[in-house]
């Protein structure tokens, strides 16, 4: 099969792959129990997120969404590391980096 006679990429095909990334981050939030993973997870919705932000720029000529998206990546870059050096003073103080470890640093 040649590359011509593969149809062209549509915005639903972008949009279907955002909401199955989206939906994979969140069942990860959901379900799973390191923190590590979670973040991981909470990038991959935020990239999802991104995703259509910018397929929908595209199909509307604009680069608002575009330029959100890059505002939206440097925000998430901070958290990343914000997070992980909580994560890291987490593992320091409790030997693990499990979500009950974080629910009892509370008070």
């Amino acid at each position: 099969m040649t590359l011509a006679a593969l149809p062209p990429v549509t915005i639903q095909h972008y949009i279907l792959l955002s909401g199955l990334l989206f939906a994979i981050g969140l069942a990860g939030v959901l379900l799973r129990r390191n923190l590590i993973i979670v973040l991981m997870c909470l990038e991959l919705m935020l990239s999802a997120a991104n995703l259509a932000l910018v397929a929908f720029s595209r199909l509307h000529g604009n680069l608002q969404g575009q330029v959100m998206v890059f505002f939206s990546i440097s925000v998430a870059a901070a958290e990343a590391a914000v997070a992980l050096s909580i994560l890291i003073a987490l593992f320091r103080s409790r030997q693990g980096v499990d979500v009950a470890d974080a629910t009892d640093l509370k008070g």
